[in-house]
């Protein structure tokens, strides 16, 4: 009689034991209804974007001649549309680990490398706009070496070299995150570089052309072209530099909920670019008229007729749209 309580007493204790392993296992899976919220919202964000990108891109792609600033929109939306498919992914399996507690992927959200892997599409992105946006400077600033002097594949050549300086900065990023050798110090370093290069060149180029516009001897009238351009240029210190904040106070520290956030105003920023060409190209006098593929041709054909409009012989003046 004392052998089977005896017996009883071990199996309950290692049936408890069994239990409480189990329970320990779960302790992660409790629902963040905020986190919850954002990539859902995220999701729906990723989902509209990649579906505009997918509009830039078909009509880039096959529909429009090229010329050297859709080059650099078709590899941004390229950049956006990766970025977008990234996020979507990432966060459906963030909702589904969740909800049914399949494995405690709030760990892994954080680690370092969804991070820099998401890096290499955000560098990329800020890297073509930056591009862009000085390009476009100097086409106004010196238009005769712009039109006389400029390489013809510049366009091609500049943003193969961007996706490889982005390659190059989250190798390098990899490398030092799986050895755990400065890994942080590496994130902050390629922030601040983004800070002070990546985003005050495309204030600064944007700034020149205003002046040259507004206090030049011959005021003129903003092309579509600028208008969408500027406009990107300021969604991407609204939304896309948040991101760089988070790697700036360090993305392995601060609390999940912000780096959610941060990917949640990133996908905005690249979600954001194909509305704006559309309202740009489809605005007349206050009024939204055409189609998507009218929008977008007025938008990017603009600047082609203006350059070839400038080699009519006696014409002295700088190009009227910009």
């Amino acid at each position: 009689m004392e052998e089977t309580n005896t017996t009883n007493l071990s199996l309950n204790y290692v049936t408890s034991g069994y239990k409480d392993s189990q329970v320990v296992d779960k302790s992660w899976c409790i629902l963040d209804h905020r986190l919850l919220i954002i990539s859902g919202v995220c999701i729906s964000i990723c989902l509209c974007g990649l579906v505009g990108n997918m509009v830039v891109m078909w009509f880039l792609g096959f529909h429009m001649k090229k010329n050297p600033f859709t080059v650099y929109v078709l590899n941004l939306a390229v950049a956006d549309f990766s970025l977008l498919l990234f996020v979507l992914v990432i966060c459906t399996l963030y909702i589904i680990s969740e909800v049914y507690c399949i494995f405690p992927f709030q760990y892994y959200f954080s680690k370092n490398i969804l991070i820099v892997v998401f890096l290499f599409w955000y560098l990329a992105s800020m890297y073509l706009l930056t591009a862009m946006s000085v390009e476009r400077c100097l086409s106004v600033l010196f238009p005769i070496w712009y039109r006389c002097r400029r390489p013809k594949h510049l366009s091609g050549i500049t943003c193969g070299m961007l996706w490889a300086l982005a390659g190059l900065l989250v190798s390098l990023a990899l490398i030092s995150c799986f050895l755990g050798i400065t890994c942080e110090q590496l994130l902050q370093d390629i922030s601040i570089v983004n800070g002070l290069i990546f985003c005050l060149f495309p204030f600064l180029s944007n700034l020149s052309l205003f002046i040259k516009l507004q206090c030049g001897s011959q005021r003129r009238h903003p092309g579509r072209l600028y208008v969408a351009l500027l406009l990107n240029v300021i969604f991407l210190f609204i939304f896309g530099i948040p991101f760089s904040v988070v790697m700036f106070l360090g993305p392995f520290y601060v609390e999940l909920c912000y780096l959610h956030i941060s990917y949640l105003l990133a996908s905005l920023n690249s979600s954001i670019n194909p509305v704006i060409y559309f309202l740009v190209g489809s605005c007349r006098q206050r009024r939204l008229r055409g189609s998507v593929k009218a929008a977008l041709r007025r938008v990017f054909e603009e600047k082609a007729r203006s350059e070839e409009g400038s080699h009519v012989p006696g014409d002295t003046a700088v190009e009227t749209s910009l």
